[in-house]
């Protein structure tokens, strides 16, 4: 790709999206259009000193686009609702679902690479295991609304017609991002976020305990990815253009929320404290004990970079990120 090239990224003032905005620029990207709800100012500040050309508010992009004509040459549609306590289908259905369908129809007619952001919340409580196989997903069973309209629309994308596509398109299945940016997400950020907050408030880490007999408290199970890789497959991705598909973007090896809490106490130089407290109930039945992504589709196809470690991931973001208050 030319650096004078136009790209869009959705969801850019959020987590995900503005630390692609970020690595694009380092890249030397700059002629960025930027799409969002911009109306939240605790987002604000993951845009500054960011380059781009202009920002658009979400509902008002199509019409822009009619308007101004642009000639953009990839697309990252990274935004969508990713509350998973967020129980009214209709939020996901309108954002997840009918605004990636029309993102999906503009990029075929434009003839623009597409990147969307699809989620491990997908797979459910894994009984079908966590392989990114297409046929897997219309038996798929997800816990929550955010999950089910991720999984409505990566059938939907799976069940166009051989020309009502773009000229490459790729869905990634991200499974739990941590990393800098996340400030503003409350009750949905990382467990990392959670427990530096907890270390700085009263020394203690709470996890939730485990309402399963099968696993021990603090050992439920997650593929914990920093956002750092996340964001290099994405760039990867846009440059490479392996073959059209939905692909899994975890680290590829499951480690334990304890492993993650105690990583979090070593990178501020603290010895761990670990409480376990009750789940909240209206989670609890819809939680997933156990995800580790299969990444032998991204591998096959070309992907030879190292994923950070827990270790390595959390202690750059607790060091340079969290414990100085810094953005990315």
């Amino acid at each position: 790709m030319k650096k004078s090239a136009t790209i869009v990224v959705t969801g850019a003032a959020g987590f995900i999206g503005s630390c692609l905005v970020e690595f694009l620029n380092e890249k030397g990207f700059t002629n960025l259009i930027l799409v969002d709800d911009f109306s939240r100012n605790d987002k604000v500040p993951n845009l500054q000193n960011k380059k781009f050309i202009t920002k658009v508010e979400r509902e008002e992009f199509f019409q822009w686009t009619q308007t101004h004509q642009p000639k953009i040459e990839f697309f990252f549609h990274i935004g969508a609702r990713t509350d998973t306590t967020e129980f009214n289908y209709s939020v996901h259905q309108h954002l997840n679902v009918e605004y990636s369908q029309k993102v999906w129809d503009y990029c075929t007619v434009q003839k623009i690479p597409l990147v969307y952001a699809s989620s491990a919340a997908t797979y459910g409580a894994g009984e079908f295991g966590y392989d990114d196989n297409h046929n897997l997903c219309k038996k798929l069973r997800p816990l929550n609304p955010y999950g089910i309209s991720k999984n409505e629309f990566d059938k939907w994308v799976l069940h166009q017609g051989e020309h009502n596509h773009p000229p490459f398109w790729a869905g990634l299945k991200f499974f739990n991002v941590y990393g800098p940016n996340e400030y503003h997400k409350g009750r949905m950020a990382s467990v990392i976020f959670h427990a530096f907050n907890q270390i700085r408030n009263s020394g203690v880490v709470r996890l939730f305990k485990s309402h399963r007999p099968n696993y021990a408290d603090g050992k439920q199970l997650r593929d914990f990815v920093y956002v750092k890789d996340v964001v290099k497959v994405c760039y990867w991705l846009m440059e490479n253009k392996p073959a059209s598909a939905i692909y899994n973007l975890g680290t590829g090896k499951a480690r334990t929320f304890e492993d993650l809490a105690k990583s979090t106490y070593r990178g501020l130089d603290i010895e761990p404290q670990i409480q376990f407290i009750d789940m909240p109930e209206d989670i609890r039945d819809k939680y997933q004990y156990f995800t580790e992504a299969n990444m032998q589709k991204l591998r096959a196809a070309g992907y030879t970079e190292d994923f950070y470690s827990l270790e390595k991931g959390v202690e750059d973001y607790v060091r340079n990120y969290l414990a100085v208050g810094k953005y990315y």
